[in-house]
């Protein structure tokens, strides 16, 4: 995807968003590139790792589950 992502990296709800239709849609290198560079809330995590069992995408939950959580 050539697209410019400066603000893809930044927490939004649009952000979010796009993360989560990359999960159910199983594009892994989108969710790569979508993910934060910082830490989450233990329930965004939680929901997102749902989604990506939900669709059986072990690379995207292995992806997920090493996202560090907020404290």
């Amino acid at each position: 995807m050539g697209s410019d992502n400066t603000d893809r990296n930044k927490p939004g709800i649009a952000n979010f968003a796009a993360l989560k239709t990359a999960i159910v849609n199983g594009e892994d290198q989108l969710v790569k590139e979508l993910l934060p560079n910082e830490p989450m809330l233990d329930i965004e995590k939680s929901y997102l790792i749902d989604l990506a069992q939900l669709n059986k995408s072990h690379t995207i939950i292995k992806l997920l589950e090493e996202i560090p959580v907020k404290k």
